[in-house]
């Protein structure tokens, strides 16, 4: 997808705007604006430090900008609390997976779609008519997430018995049941090896162009960033250092100098 396809009369979907985070006077973001259009693949990259996990916590709603602002569909999304963030379409994907070890595969999942319910405890406890209908509605979905990420054979697995990859894939399956605008993706390559990258990367691009997602995508493995993304911001020591295509990226000599290395370092 271009970027001209991208910007064809779309206002941003999410939109970063001077954001700063400040920890007891340590600056880990620094006035950081940028754009993201609705189909968009994002990349975010950075040295360690450089800012990525701070502004990803913000836009996830755990951490709270010290200034600045982040707009979703021309709204803030700063008032809202972590736990309706997906409410809006926002889901994420953790560095380090956060699943629920002793939940099976089917279940892990199901709590992702109940982010999207609108049932209470009183109507669950009843067992009203609209909600039984939800619930059908709900494990329709989630057996159909499971099925298009391959997880049917290990649905009734416990997650904690499964190989790290595909514990990341329950991750996703639990993320897109709760139907995102936005997938924020946390160092999704971390601990795969270099053919499961590739798959990881034709995945991403499918729930793309299959499920009209946008992807913010944190990322160290430059080789996924720059295959499957249409726009690439850099941050070093808490400041936007560059952003463009991945070519531009590249091509970018503060970029190399200070991430990607160079033939003098």
């Amino acid at each position: 997808m271009t970027q001209a396809q991208l910007a064809q009369g779309n206002d941003p979907l999410l939109a970063v705007r001077d954001v700063s985070v400040v920890f007891g006077g340590i600056i880990a973001l620094n006035g950081v604006s940028f754009n993201m259009l609705q189909g968009q693949i994002l990349g975010l990259i950075g040295p360690n430090g450089a800012g990525k996990t701070t502004l990803f916590n913000c836009l996830s709603r755990l951490y709270q900008p010290s200034s600045g602002d982040i707009l979703m569909e021309g709204k803030s999304i700063l008032t809202r609390p972590p736990h309706r963030i997906a409410e809006i379409g926002i889901g994420r994907t953790f560095q380090n997976v956060a699943l629920f070890p002793n939940l099976s595969v089917i279940d892990n999942v199901r709590v992702g779609a109940h982010a999207r319910t609108s049932s209470d405890i009183v109507s669950d406890s009843l067992r009203l008519a609209w909600v039984r209908r939800g619930e059908a509605d709900m494990n329709k979905k989630v057996h159909e997430i499971l099925s298009y990420l391959d997880l049917d054979s290990v649905a009734h697995t416990v997650v904690s018995g499964l190989p790290f990859g595909t514990q990341k894939r329950v991750e996703l399956a639990r993320a897109l049941a709760a139907d995102p605008k936005i997938l924020l993706l946390d160092e999704p390559a971390g601990g795969l090896n270099h053919e499961e990258v590739h798959v990881l990367g034709d995945l991403i691009r499918k729930i793309r162009a299959d499920r009209k997602i946008t992807v913010l995508l944190v990322e160290h493995h430059m080789g996924l960033v720059m295959s499957i993304a249409d726009h690439v911001v850099a941050l070093n020591f808490g400041r936007k250092l560059a952003e463009g295509t991945p070519a531009q990226i590249q091509a970018d000599p503060d970029v190399i100098k200070a991430y990607l290395g160079s033939k003098d370092q």
